[in-house]
Parts: structure tokens; sequence; C-alpha cells
């Protein structure tokens, strides 16, 4: 690549970086909208809930006012989206601790978990639907599908109790609950991550099957090269074009799931402490999780797109 083509190359992705980041704004604004809506809307007292049912109206009034749950609806929706701008969440409704400590305590698990289901779902998914396309109607392929199908009609949940059953209780093989240890995220990963797996392998089937098709996969063929080159060389690079969008949308998915994942396998992450603050209504701490998901899903896309147009020339052209 000369000097020109690769400065033309490099402008032409600051563009689309760019104009990336600008569709992050809205979707954000977006985001914070809903989310304060829904929290306003929702039925519950927050005062009532944290004096508990023998306090006095007086008190609950005082606490209503100190709050601010008496301001009406765009005066506490301008006070929400300044102090977001600011990174001020606020305080926890029943710890009195700053929203943004309680959430990076726990969030780091919550990724933990989403990263590595993801991961085992990538790596297993991948190669299980390369080798389905290449022996398409063989036994394996049609075993592969039908432990598709399963992965993706059995519930999570329903899933990861079975497992907790089997595993720690009938043979004892598995620690139940915590996240303390590598044999703790056995379990909770095999649960998170079954969906995934089946839909990128899926997903993968499909592409190669398409590009292995093509006519330039016959040249290759028709030139001599080993059937290990045309596919590692030629045909997986096409094919994993829309694979790697999957594979983005899917760890936002993940880390979605992960808040019923936490709540059975008891592991203190950000989804196990957002239905704890859901029950107590706790909304600075449903409001700041949510949109601190929602912020790295968007982060997750953004990161998706890039490599979606390192991959793909004709995306960059479209800034040329």
């Amino acid at each position: 690549m000369t000097t020109y083509n690769r400065r033309l190359h490099n402008k032409h992705m600051h563009i689309y970086i760019l104009r990336r980041l600008g569709l992050l704004i809205p979707v954000l604004l977006g985001v914070m909208f809903i989310i304060f809506t829904l929290n306003y809307i929702t039925p519950g007292d927050p005062a009532r809930l944290m004096l508990g049912e023998q306090a006095e109206q007086w008190q609950i009034d005082q606490l209503r006012e100190e709050m601010g749950l008496n301001d009406t609806y765009i005066v506490r929706l301008g006070n929400f989206f300044l102090d977001t701008f600011k990174l001020d969440f606020g305080r926890s409704l029943n710890s009195r601790r700053p929203v943004i400590d309680e959430i990076t305590a726990r969030f780091p698990t919550t990724i933990h978990l989403a990263a590595m289901s993801v991961l085992f779902a990538v790596v297993l998914g991948i190669p299980l639907g390369m080798i389905s396309a290449i022996k398409q109607y063989s036994l394996f392929d049609n075993t592969v599908t039908i432990i598709g199908l399963i992965g993706v009609s059995i519930p999570n949940f329903w899933q990861g109790l079975m497992l907790a059953l089997l595993f720690s209780v009938f043979l004892g093989w598995l620690p139940p609950t915590g996240w303390s240890s590598p044999l703790n995220w056995i379990m909770p990963i095999l649960t998170l991550s079954s969906t995934s797996l089946a839909v990128i392998m899926r997903f993968t089937r499909s592409s190669m099957l398409e590009v292995i098709r093509q006519d330039y996969i016959r040249t290759a063929r028709a030139k001599g090269l080993t059937e290990f080159t045309i596919i590692t060389k030629h045909a997986l690079k096409n094919a994993l074009i829309p694979v790697i969008t999957v594979v983005g949308l899917q760890f936002g998915f993940l880390m979605g799931g992960a808040i019923v994942t936490e709540q059975i396998f008891a592991i203190p992450g950000l989804g196990n402490f957002m239905i704890t603050s859901i029950t107590m209504r706790d909304y600075p701490i449903i409001q700041g999780g949510v949109l601190l998901i929602a912020f790295t899903f968007s982060i997750i896309n953004l990161a998706v797109d890039i490599l979606y147009a390192y991959i793909d020339p004709r995306i960059r052209s479209q800034y040329n």
C-alpha cells in the first residue's frame, strides 16, 4: 500500500468512526429518557419502602421532599440529565452510598461473566459451524443442528437450575453458588452461553455455505490449492463478516441475560444487585445500572462496526 493510499485509508476510517460516535449520542439520550420515564411511572413509594410500613406520614413526606420526589416530571427529568452529564448518579436509597461506587464494585464481575461466555460460544461455535458447512447433511451436521436447536429452545433459567441440580446436588462436582474460583465459573458460563453458541454456530454454517459456493472458491480449487488453504485463507475471512456482527450483538444480550444467571447462582455481580434494587425501588441504582449496560452495549457495537469496516473494504468505500 502506497503512502497516499494509506493516508486515504486512514482518513476514511476516521470519518467512519466519527460518524459512528455521533450516532451514540442520540441513542444514549433516548435510553436515559426511557429509563427515567419507566421509573417515574412505576408504582411504589421509595420513601415508604425506606422507612417501613410503621413510619408516620409526616416522616414520609419529609423524606420525599429531601429526595426531590415531590418535584414535577420535567424538573426531575432535567435534574437527572444534568446529574448524568456530570457523572453524578446520586446515592443509593438503601445503602446511602454513591451509586457509582455501588455499580463499579459489581460491574467487573458481570463483564467477566459475559466475556467468558461469549468467548466460549465463539471458540466452540465457529469451528462447529465451519465443519457443519463443509460436511453438509452429514451425520455430524445433523447432530450439531439438533444440538443448536436444543440450545436455542431451552430457557437459560431452567438450564441453570438443571445444571445445579445435576452437578452440585446429585454429583457434587461443582459448587452451586459464588464466583470465587474457576470451578464456580463452569455452570454460569454454560448456562449463559448456550443460546449464543447455537446462534453463532448456525450463522457461521449458513455464511460458510454461501461463501464456499462462490466462483472464486471454485477457481482456487482449480488452481490446485489444498482444501485447508481454501477454507482458512479464502472462505473463512469472508464468511466471518456477518458472524462478527452477531458476536457483538450476542455480547450485549449476554450482559442482559447475566441478570438471571447471577440470580440463579448467587453471583455478586451487577445483575443480581439490580434485581434487589428493583425489588426495593432503588431508582438511582436502577437508572445508573441500566445506563451503564446500555453504554457498554453501544461501545461494543461501535467496536464491531469498526472491525467490520477493517475487514470489509466496501464499508470504507462509502466515505470515499
